[in-house]
């Protein structure tokens, strides 16, 4: 199974750096969508590392306790 998935992703970078090979020769069309896979895939990570940053600064990197949690009871009706 993780040969597998190894040889996949050996495959999708070949595909990649070929589809990288070709681009000066590329038309305008595929130059653009290429351009857009690109930002997306950046944007994407981007975004990622903004929202690990901020959890970890929210979880481990706080210097004050926190508070107690109480535990809430259903009422009984009258």
């Amino acid at each position: 199974m993780a040969t597998d998935f190894v040889q996949e992703m050996r495959s999708v970078g070949e595909r990649l750096l070929q589809k990288l090979r070709e681009l000066p020769q590329a038309e305008p069309v595929e130059l653009v969508a290429f351009s857009i896979i690109v930002l997306f895939t950046a944007t994407v990570l981007l975004l990622l590392l903004i929202a690990c940053s901020c959890c970890c600064v929210r979880c481990c990197c706080r210097r004050e306790p926190r508070g107690r949690k109480v535990q809430v009871q259903p009422m009984t009706p009258p």
